[in-house]
């Protein structure tokens, strides 16, 4: 288990908030009292619900791409991509709203989860958690009856100056994570994917979409390419800063650079089931961000120990210790940080029969080879279910990853459309 290094006041005595760090073993300092923590907050909220579609709304979208009245406001309707697992949204940039409707894999007249609303950082920023909710909530209603409040997502975001990742991140990055992505090389891609509209090595992921990510990125850069510079500058200005010595610290010649945790709903959900209060013994409510808001501190925590940037091994990289200990998610709530105990709750597929995975694989190849379903488009959609995680476990603990699955998904389609031609 890596350890922290020395921390040490001007004076240098120890101290907690000290900004020099030492090594134990090679006595080497680090000053890191030129970095400046501009704010940490919450870049985006998904809430999911439950219930059943209004039969009115879907007329909403007969007219592909029109400006519709809802709830009170003007919003574009369109279609969105089927890998989106909904089929239509209506979208407000002005408020800050996207909801996305009736959801590809459960029917129109059944109960499912046919919305999920996501707030952009303007409106997560204008609004407390619980005028948040309410306005989700209404939105909601104005979409379903039968309401249920599913579940929410979060992306929790920290803009700093003063600090810049080194050459070597992705050889210090310690990470459970199976998946790495360095989009240093594009040049055109699209931020609603996550991922840049730039490229000169200023961008870089760990993790996967659909469960824990860590984004380290140029912000000043992506923010310019966005056309929202002059927002964001704002922002930094007036939440300026963690450092009480130095209340106007942002510096407008110096790159932002920002660490950003992307939490899927999923794993939301383990830490409801796993994290409890240390008074009452009871779980936490993860279920709306209302409820979720005050427990924001530890799943910050949580995160930058679960991806740990390495000075050497045993050892975090100083300024890894200062943002995990230092940092404060910026929200106008009391934080349960000290009062919970914070841990997520796995399902694994031990005690659970791997034949069972197996012959769904061996089904669902030969259920694609039937629709002439492609192998990379099939192997995206299988990583979105909720299952992904046991299917990719089991072949796992078989000595094989993500992307030798796919090889032998690739290979087991290829066999059954040469063997079977267009029977199947």
């Amino acid at each position: 288990m890596a350890k922290d290094q020395i921390r040490l006041d001007n004076n240098g005595y120890e101290s907690p908030t000290g900004r020099l760090f030492v090594d134990r073993n090679t006595a080497r300092i680090t000053d890191l009292s030129k970095v400046r923590l501009l704010r940490c907050g919450v870049d985006t909220v998904r809430q999911l619900y439950k219930g059943l579609l209004r039969p009115e709304i879907l007329g909403l979208f007969d007219k592909p791409g029109a400006i519709v009245d809802f709830a009170g406001d003007r919003w574009h309707a369109g279609r969105v991509s089927r890998d989106s697992g909904y089929q239509y949204k209506l979208q407000n940039a002005d408020l800050g709203f996207v909801l996305l409707v009736k959801n590809f894999n459960a029917k129109v007249e059944n109960v499912g989860p046919h919305l999920k609303i996501e707030v952009s950082p303007h409106a997560i920023d204008s609004l407390s958690p619980e005028r948040l909710q309410a306005r989700l909530d209404h939105y909601a209603a104005q979409v379903l009856t039968n309401i249920e409040v599913n579940q929410c997502a979060v992306h929790l975001a920290l803009d700093l100056q003063g600090w810049t990742p080194p050459a070597d991140l992705v050889a210090r990055m310690h990470c459970r994570a199976r998946t790495h992505r360095d989009v240093s090389g594009i040049n055109e891609l699209h931020w609603a994917t996550k991922s840049s509209v730039y490229g000169r090595g200023e961008t870089s992921m760990f993790g996967s979409a659909n469960g824990l990510q860590l984004c380290i990125y140029n912000k000043t850069e992506q923010a310019k390419a966005t056309d929202k510079l002059d927002y964001w500058e704002s922002v930094w200005r007036r939440r300026d800063s963690f450092d009480e010595t130095d209340p106007d610290n942002y510096n407008p010649a110096q790159d932002v650079w920002r660490v950003e945790l992307r939490y899927h709903h999923s794993i939301v959900q383990q830490f409801a089931s796993g994290s409890v209060d240390l008074q009452s013994g009871q779980t936490i409510d993860t279920r709306t961000f209302a409820a979720f808001s005050q427990h924001l501190d530890g799943l910050w925590r949580y995160g930058l120990s679960q991806f740990k940037l390495i000075a050497r091994p045993g050892y975090f990289e100083p300024i890894w210790t200062l943002i995990r200990d230092d940092v404060r998610v910026d929200l106008p709530v009391d934080s349960l940080l000290d009062e919970t105990e914070y841990k997520r709750y796995h399902k694994t597929a031990r005690g659970f029969s791997g034949k069972n995975v197996e012959l769904f694989l061996g089904n669902f190849v030969s259920l694609l080879a039937r629709e002439r379903v492609g192998a990379r488009r099939a192997f995206h959609r299988l990583k979105d279910w909720e299952c992904w995680p046991v299917i990719r476990d089991h072949y796992a603990a078989k000595g094989m990853d993500e992307d030798a699955l796919y090889k032998h998904i690739k290979g087991i389609l290829e066999e059954r459309y040469v063997r079977w031609g267009r029977a199947v």
